[in-house]
Order: C-alpha cells, then structure tokens, then sequence
C-alpha cells in the first residue's frame, strides 16, 4: 500500500517541470488524498542530502498556479547517482560511499513507497540504474519517470514533454532576432538552437517560424520582404552538409537579398568541431555525464566564422534561444499531454508498476510505463520525416542528406 511518495526534477530546464509536478499532486489529490507527498529540493542533489519540501494541504489546493510557470519550483541539478567521484567531490557522499545505495538508504530513511523523476534520459537512466539496486537489493519501492527534454530524443518515446513549447518559444525568440537582419549591411545571422544530438527541436523551431511568417503581410516597396525574413538554411546533427557548396548557394542569398538567416543545431557538426580544438592541443570541457559542454565550445561562433568568410558578411549575429525557451511555462498542447501522462503515472505508482510514461514507438504508439531498460536518450531525428523535407524544399536548400556519424 501507498502511503508516502516523493517527487524531484532533474536535468536541464524545460516547459513542462512545474506543471508536471502540478499535474501528479492534482492527481494524488484526486484519487488518494491520504497519501504523504514530499518533494527533493535540487533532483537527486537533494535526495543524497535529504534535502525535501512537504506538500502540504495550501499546495495541494492550488496546485494549478503551477500549470501557469515555466522552470522548476523544487529545483533541478545534474547529478549522477554511478559517478562517485563526482558526487564525492560536490560534498554530497563521503569517500567511499556507493551514491546509489546512499539514495536507496535515504528513501528508505523518508520511508517513500515511490520516487517520481521527472527529466530526460540521463534523469532517467539515472532512475533506472536507482531501480535496478532497489529491485536487486529488495527495498520493494517503486520508480515512475516522467520524459522531459526539448530536444524529444529520448528512446522510445514519441514525443518528450515541453518540446512543443520550446520549438514555439524558439521561434518567437527568432522572430526579434531576425528583425536585425537590417542593420547593417550583408548581414549574417545565425540562431542556435538546442540539441547536442538531435536536430528536432532546430527543424521544429524552423517550421514553426515560418508557420508566423505565413501569417504577416509584406510591403516589399519599402523593403519589408518576406525572403529576407525568411530562414535560408537549417542544419541538425543528423544531415551531412558541405561548407563550401552552402557557401556558394547562401553567398548567392545574400549578394541578392542583403542578408542571411540560419538555424543551427549547436551538435550540428560537433564531433569535427571538437577534434578541431584537440588537434590543436585545446582541453575539451565536459560534464560529470561525459558529455562536452557545449557553451564553452560555441559552435554557434565556430560555424559563424567559417560562414562569414564565405558570403562575404560585413557583419554577424549569433544568439542562442535556448534559455528563453526551455524556461518557458508549458503551451496548451504540453499542457494536454503532461495531464495525460501525470495521470497514467500516478496510476502505475499505485498499482507499483515501474517505468517511464510515454507513447511507446516500438509498441504502436502506446501510452505505457515503459521499461527503464530500454529508455535510452539521442534518438536521432528523421530527416526523412515529410515536413522537414518540405522545409528545405520551402527554403531552396538541397534535400537532406544522413551524416556518416549518424
């Protein structure tokens, strides 16, 4: 029997935290009422130093303020439960404790029947590896996932929560940014856009974008066109593209029109990006997952550069939309499928069936707790998929092609 369950949010930020914890207290309220819930302050920071809030009667009462908010209000960090020494040297364990069994023992300690996480696919491998030892070890607790990342690659889950919002919100940041492509002449502007391994969200922002574009009114008399504020390329991790022949194509762009937009994936080209820094002796900055930290490599900047020269731009913009929009609160059509997988959450925790929800790709789309096995993250995007290939064809970029690293 349920009596106490626990809630954490982890990983980066995304539209979808705050209403998913929203979301599951409003369910535990509605169904099991009696039931204790606390949440861990700062992901699985705070469950390794007990570090918790109490949801109280006032929180579960107003539990739908949190739909209208963007970020976290428990708080994320990036811990990993499997890296001792990481944990060892942020004072979270002593030298020589297993992290693992430590998160174990404290939940036992808080005497939590189920974890809820709430994040993308390091959040939740870190959940499984955590539900492999509980169920190894006999602590009988039960772990429920919940997918967030705006970069919708986690393994095998269709759609991620918040990725909607974020292509959204990209596009709304795009649609100030882009207004620059006037101030200066031959003007280069390149909006990067989140995803180390999947080009989703950078095509998703792109289409959505231009879906605004469709709906302004152009006064080309006055130079007001619709062709400068147009996207001119798109390039996502999963496409080969070649510097020297988009050169050409977009130097053609901007001799005619005055100026360039792109949108880059910031993994778009990371792998040739990072062996160019090592080859020159530079050190590569990574984080405690092994994964390279990409603000201290800024390929946005790389690809800028190695563009400007080409099409010949007296001046070159790069900007990041990123924190805009993963902090965002979740649009109506999150907000809908939060709703339904906080609600099938809840319902699995009570009958203490482990997993992580989301619509199954390998079983017909099912809204199911998949096994914690078989979540993995960098699904990669299809560029095969049709609205990106009427994307670039709405563009004038040639079709999309597989990169051989992918």
């Amino acid at each position: 029997m349920v009596k106490k369950v626990a809630l954490l949010t982890a990983g980066g930020f995304a539209p979808c935290l705050s209403s998913a914890i929203g979301g599951l207290v409003e369910r535990y309220s509605e169904v099991a009422p009696d039931i204790e819930i606390v949440a861990y302050r700062y992901g699985y920071q705070g469950l390794l130093t007990g570090d918790s809030i109490p949801v109280t009667d006032v929180v579960r009462k107003n539990a739908s303020r949190l739909h209208a908010f963007g970020g976290s209000p428990i708080g994320n960090s990036r811990v990993k439960l499997t890296n001792a020494a990481d944990c060892v040297k942020r004072g979270l364990v002593s030298e020589g404790t297993d992290p693992v069994k430590a998160a174990a023992d404290r939940l036992t300690e808080d005497g939590i029947d189920v974890l809820h996480t709430i994040g993308g696919d390091d959040t939740n491998t870190t959940a499984a590896d955590l539900a492999a030892f509980l169920a190894d070890n006999d602590y009988g607790l039960t772990v429920v996932g919940l997918p967030k990342t705006i970069d919708n690659d986690v393994v095998p889950i269709r759609q991620s929560l918040g990725a909607w919002t974020a292509a959204e919100q990209g596009a709304r940041f795009a649609e100030n940014i882009i207004a620059e492509h006037n101030s200066g002449a031959r003007n280069l502007i390149v909006h990067e856009v989140m995803g180390r391994h999947c080009g989703w969200l950078t095509a998703a922002t792109a289409k959505a974008y231009r879906d605004w574009l469709d709906t302004r009114e152009w006064l080309p008399e006055i130079g007001l066109t619709r062709e400068a504020w147009d996207v001119h390329g798109v390039y996502v991790p999963e496409a080969e593209f070649d510097l020297e022949t988009e050169g050409r194509r977009l130097r053609e762009v901007m001799d005619r029109v005055g100026s360039v937009n792109l949108f880059l994936s910031e993994g778009a080209g990371l792998s040739t990006i990072v062996a160019d820094l090592e080859s020159s002796g530079q050190e590569v900055a990574r984080d405690p997952f092994g994964h390279v930290k990409i603000d201290k490599v800024n390929p946005g900047q790389w690809f800028a550069s190695q563009f400007a020269e080409r099409l010949g731009a007296e001046k070159v913009l790069v900007q990041k939309s990123g924190y805009f929009s993963r902090s965002a609160a979740a649009n109506d059509a999150d907000l809908a499928l939060i709703r339904s997988m906080t609600d099938l959450a809840v319902d699995c925790a009570l009958r203490g069936e482990s997993g992580v929800i989301g619509h199954d790709e390998e079983r017909g789309d099912e809204l199911r707790a998949i096994e914690f096995s078989r979540i993995k993250g960098g699904k990669p995007f299809d560029i095969t998929t049709g609205w990106y290939g009427e994307l670039l064809e709405g563009i004038g970029q040639p079709p999309a092609k597989a990169a051989a690293e992918h």
